[in-house]
C-alpha cells in the first residue's frame, strides 16, 4: 500500500474516532485522561516535534546548497522578486474570490446572536511596520535559530551563503559539507515520514475529540462558505496559474502534492510542514534545490492565501450579523489591507487574528465579532494550511519553470520520489 493511501486511511480513522468520542464520551474521564489527553496528545505532540525538529537544519543546509548552486547573485534576486510578487498576487486573488462568493451567499444574514455563547475576544496587537523590517535582521543568529524565527534564519543563511560564494574556491569545502548534510537531512525526513500515518491519526483523533463536528452547526453558513472558497482557490485559481504560467499539468501536480496537503491539514502549521513540502517539491515535482530551498521556506512564512480567504468571508459574515453595510470602498479596503498585512505581519504568532483585527478596525466592524468565529477557527485552520502549502508549491513550480530549473521528466513520472518504507540496514555498518 502506498504511503499516501495509508496516511489517508489513518486520517479518516482518526477523524471518525475523534468525532465519536466527542459525541458519546466527552465526559468520560477515563477516555479523556488516557486517550484524548494521554495517548493521542503524546503521539501527536511527538510527531509535530519531530517535524519541527527538521525545519531549521533542513532549511539551513538546503538554502546554502541552493544559493551556492545558483552561483549568481542577480539570479537569486530575480527568483526572490518573482516569488514575492507571485505570493502577493495569489493572496490578493484569494481574498477577492472570498469577498465575491461571500457577498453572493451572504452568510450571517439570518444569524441569531442569542443562540451562541459568545466568548470574550481580545485582539492581539500588531507590531508597527518599522519593527517588522527591523526584526528581519537577527541581532543574535544563535537566538534566531533557537527560537525558530524563519525570516531571520532565511536572512542570515542567505547572507552566509552569498559570502561563501564571494570567497571562491576556499568556500568549496563548506558547500560540499552542506550538500552531504542536506542529503542526510532528506533521509531523516524519509524516516520521520515512515511513521506519518500514526502521527496523523493521533492529531486528527485529538482535534476532533475536543472540537467535534457539532461546533459547525450554528456556524454552518460561515463555515461552508470558507470551505467552498478554499476549494475554489486551491483547485481553481492556483491550478489556472499553474497551467498558464507554469505550463505544467495541474492534475499531475495535485496527485503528487496529496500527501503534503494531508500533512498540512493534520498539523495546521505551514512551518512544521516545510520539510515535507521541500522534499515533495524537489523529489516529486523535480524542482532544483537552488529554487525550492529559497521559495518554499519564504512562502511558508509570508504566503497568506488561506488566511486571506478566512478574512474575506469573516468580514462579510460579521458585517451581516451586525447589519453593517461595507460598500465597494470597504471591500477594496479589505483587499488592500490583506495584501499589506501579509507582508507586515509575516512570522508573527496568531497572525490570522492579528490581520483580521486590523481589517475590522480599518472598515469599522466591531472587534468582538471575531469571538463568533473563534470556535470553528481551529477546524478551518487545518484547511487553510493545506491551501497555503499548495500555494507555496505552485509558486515554486512557476518560478522554477521561468528559471528553467525543473526536471520535467521527474514531474511527469508518477512514481518519482515516492516514499518507500524505511528499513534499517542489517549487519555491521561501515563508514
Amino acid at each position: 500500500m502506498k504511503m499516501t493511501t495509508r496516511i489517508i486511511i489513518w486520517m479518516i480513522v482518526g477523524l471518525v474516532l475523534g468525532s465519536v468520542i466527542n459525541v458519546f464520551a466527552r465526559d468520560v474521564a477515563f477516555i479523556q485522561d488516557y486517550f484524548v489527553n494521554g495517548l493521542f496528545h503524546v503521539l501527536g505532540t511527538i510527531f509535530i516535534n519531530l517535524l519541527k525538529m527538521l525545519v531549521v537544519p533542513l532549511v539551513t543546509f538546503s538554502l546554502i546548497c541552493g544559493v551556492c548552486g545558483i552561483g549568481d547573485i542577480k539570479k537569486l534576486g530575480r527568483v526572490g522578486l518573482k516569488s514575492f510578487l507571485l505570493f502577493l498576487f495569489t493572496t490578493a486573488s484569494a481574498i477577492t474570490l472570498a469577498l465575491f462568493v461571500a457577498v453572493l451567499v451572504a452568510p450571517g444574514k439570518d444569524f441569531d446572536l442569542t443562540k451562541t455563547e459568545q466568548a470574550v475576544f481580545e485582539a492581539p496587537q500588531a507590531p508597527p511596520l518599522s519593527q517588522v523590517f527591523i526584526d528581519l535582521v537577527p541581532s543574535n543568529p544563535v537566538a534566531a535559530y533557537a527560537e525558530g524565527n524563519m525570516l531571520q534564519i532565511i536572512f542570515f543563511t542567505i547572507l552566509f551563503a552569498v559570502c561563501i560564494l564571494m570567497i571562491g574556491e576556499r568556500g568549496r569545502s563548506i558547500v560540499v559539507s552542506a550538500e552531504k548534510l542536506n542529503e542526510v537531512m532528506m533521509k531523516v525526513v524519509d524516516v520521520v515520514m515512515s511513521i506519518a500515518p500514526y502521527g496523523v491519526f493521533a492529531l486528527m483523533a485529538k482535534t476532533f475529540s475536543l472540537q467535534g463536528l457539532g461546533l459547525i452547526l450554528p456556524m454552518i453558513g460561515y463555515f461552508g462558505v470558507v470551505v467552498l472558497v478554499l476549494l475554489l482557490h486551491g483547485t481553481g485559481t492556483l491550478m489556472l496559474l499553474l497551467k498558464f504560467m507554469g505550463r505544467v499539468s495541474p492534475l499531475k501536480f495535485l496527485k503528487k502534492m496529496r500527501a503534503v496537503q494531508i500533512f498540512a491539514f493534520s498539523t495546521s502549521s505551514s512551518n512544521a510542514t516545510i520539510p515535507v513540502t521541500l522534499r515533495a517539491v524537489e523529489k516529486r515535482l523535480g524542482v532544483d534545490n537552488s529554487t525550492a530551498s529559497f521559495v518554499v521556506p519564504f512562502g511558508a512564512t509570508i504566503n497568506m492565501d488561506g488566511t486571506a480567504i478566512m478574512q474575506g468571508v469573516a468580514t462579510v459574515f460579521v458585517a451581516n450579523v451586525y447589519g453593517i453595510e461595507l460598500g465597494l470602498a470597504g471591500y477594496l479596503t479589505v483587499i488592500g489591507m490583506a495584501v499589506l498585512a501579509s507582508i507586515g505581519t509575516a512570522g508573527v504568532p496568531g497572525v490570522g487574528l492579528i490581520m483580521l483585527a486590523m481589517v475590522f478596525n480599518q472598515v469599522g466592524l466591531p472587534i468582538e465579532g471575531i469571538a463568533l468565529i473563534v470556535g470553528v477557527d481551529r477546524l478551518l485552520d487545518m484547511m487553510r494550511t493545506a491551501v497555503n502549502v499548495t500555494g507555496d508549491a505552485v509558486v515554486t513550480t512557476i518560478v522554477a519553470r521561468g528559471e528553467n530549473s525543473i526536471s520535467m521528466s521527474i514531474f511527469n513520472d508518477p512514481d518519482a520520489g515516492m516514499i518507500e518504507d524505511v528499513y534499517l540496514p542489517s549487519g555491521e555498518a561501515r563508514i
